[in-house]
């Protein structure tokens, strides 16, 4: 069964291939997906594969059923949207809608999840139970496509199982993959503060108070309060419980000038935990040193926490179940294992409703000089990683039913 995967991978390399590059040109943003989504469909019409679509108005759903449909349900997810980024690659497929790009590689994962497809949909003889093909929108902006489309009800009709979705990784080369049981990512969610004071002039200092001095003080306290070590694998973990933690704020807005104080101060950071319990503790915890900062000084906070997704955790035998399918596709020497990463992934809300498997598909290429990280505008993939990937899901899909 490998040896059939693996030739029919290599036999729709090449429109796997057209398709990643189509989609790399005309890439859409987040929620509005809306020619991404019919492009999906008309790949899955050509191979008569039946859908639903206008899920969360421009999700999809593809299922392909076996033999014996109702034994098992197994979901594949790939996601659409591109980023905000005007991409600076001199490629023959570059984007061609300025200022977006798919930087995240989403092209990828739609294209290589739409050859896997295939694949199954030729296949579906040989296993038992049903494919669920999620194609959603959203993944890059809060609350995420995903959350949407279980409320929606992607994880029934026929209820889901298992899930399972990849993500490119451009720091791994072509030809490896990795996994990592338990714990894998982080929560994250979004901190917005706006501390107003009284403006003035600069070198009147009776007359004003200055909402920047207090910002600055706000993030000294709570980098003092949530004091963390750096652990042998490069995580931030909170000295105090060694819960895994991120506290920075990225932006300070004043517009004040060198002899301009300005009225108010916007703070714009992020807050990423491994512990529901911890998340929601110094989320409350942040409120207050905020609160009691400002009214040190007599300022106005205003303050808004934007809850983000949820932690992601890898189901620990369905993970062992597609690493050693992983193992069997690729050889031992192909597979790694993955470090705790702090980013974020909206895939995460699938993982706290089914057992779940989330892995890294190598997609750089040191010789070819592809080794630019996601979300930055030289994003690309060494597109060898798409049969490689298309033939892989395949594989571990089709062992998952047994």
């Amino acid at each position: 069964m490998i040896n059939q995967i693996k030739t029919l991978a290599n036999q729709y390399f090449n429109e796997v291939v057209s398709i990643r590059r189509q989609l790399h040109q005309y890439p859409e943003l987040s929620f509005e997906e809306f020619n991404t989504s019919k492009y999906v469909c008309s790949i899955l019409d050509k191979y008569n594969i039946p859908y639903k679509k206008n899920i969360v108005k421009t999700g999809v759903v593809a299922i392909i059923e076996g033999k014996n449909p109702s034994k098992k349900t197994i979901l594949l997810r790939a996601d659409l949207d591109a980023l905000p980024i005007e991409e600076k690659n001199n490629v023959e497929y570059k984007s061609q809608n300025a200022g977006v790009m798919h930087a995240c590689g989403h092209d990828a994962h739609t294209a290589s999840v739409l050859g896997t497809a295939i694949i199954l949909n030729q296949l579906k003889n040989e296993f038992e139970g049903t494919v669920k093909i999620m194609f959603q929108p959203g993944e890059e902006v809060l609350p995420g496509g995903s959350s949407l489309m279980i409320k929606e009800g992607v994880l029934q009709n026929p209820k889901v199982d298992v899930a399972i979705a990849q993500h490119v990784f451009p720091s791994m080369e072509v030809g490896k993959v990795g996994f990592r049981e338990g714990m894998y990512m982080a929560s994250t969610d979004e901190l917005h503060i706006t501390i107003t004071g009284r403006g003035g002039h600069a070198a009147m200092a009776g007359d004003y108070n200055n909402p920047l001095v207090v910002a600055a003080h706000i993030i000294t306290e709570i980098e003092k309060q949530f004091p963390f070590t750096i652990d042998a694998e490069g995580v931030a973990r909170n000295t105090h419980n060694n819960i895994p933690t991120v506290i920075a704020f990225g932006k300070i807005e004043g517009k004040g000038a060198t002899n301009v104080i300005p009225e108010s101060v916007y703070l714009a950071g992020t807050f990423r935990t491994m512990d529901e319990a911890w998340r929601k503790k110094v989320k409350v915890k942040i409120t207050e040193i905020i609160n009691s900062v400002s009214s040190q000084y007599n300022t106005k906070a205003d303050i808004n926490i934007m809850d983000g997704y949820p932690f992601l955790t890898n189901d620990v035998e369905v993970t062992k179940h597609c690493k050693q399918a992983a193992i069997e596709y690729l050889g031992k020497e192909n597979v790694e294992d993955l470090p705790l990463r702090m980013t974020a992934e909206d895939f995460a809300y699938i993982t706290q409703e089914v057992p779940s498997c989330f892995y890294r598909l190598g997609t750089g290429n040191k010789s070819k000089g592809i080794t630019s990280g996601v979300h930055t505008a030289t994003f690309d993939i060494d597109e060898k990683a798409l049969e490689i990937s298309s033939g892989l899901m395949a594989w571990i899909t089709i062992r998952s039913f047994k």
